[in-house]
């Protein structure tokens, strides 16, 4: 038991200087200003340039409103539903419907195309439903 305690005395000398240098260390470290690095996820080089907004419309009234409803199975009554709402509120406005049920509709090469295109130009605003 004599052997043991001058090792009991040095591990515990031990643990009080680890104690006392991790201690001045943490002290170090809370003085130490820190500074950070933000980085940006987004790639540096985007391929379609940035586009204004659209003009926004002073007012609905008289305006004819495009619903554009997607392939999706509640698209078309929410559609409808959007056309009612907005016919209570603004009694003069039209609402045409355009129901795309493929959802290749909108791609260029689409024979849906061409409709869709001359379709967006006989309307002031459009409203897209999506049917989920």
């Amino acid at each position: 038991m004599r052997k043991l305690m001058p090792i009991a005395a040095l591990a515990v000398l031990a643990a009080i200087a680890a104690c006392a240098g991790l201690s001045r260390f943490a002290a170090a470290q809370n003085t130490a200003e820190a500074q950070y690095e933000v980085l940006n996820p987004w790639a540096d080089v985007d391929p379609f340039p940035p586009k204004a907004i659209s003009p926004r419309l002073n007012s609905l009234d008289g305006k004819k409103i495009g619903l554009f409803a997607n392939s999706k199975r509640s698209s078309v009554p929410q559609a409808r539903m959007v056309e009612q709402k907005l016919k209570e509120k603004f009694p003069t406005i039209q609402a045409d419907l355009f129901h795309a049920p493929d959802p290749s509709a909108i791609a260029k090469d689409s024979p849906d195309y061409a409709k869709l295109s001359a379709w967006v130009k006989t309307v002031d605003a459009v409203i897209l439903t999506v049917g989920d």
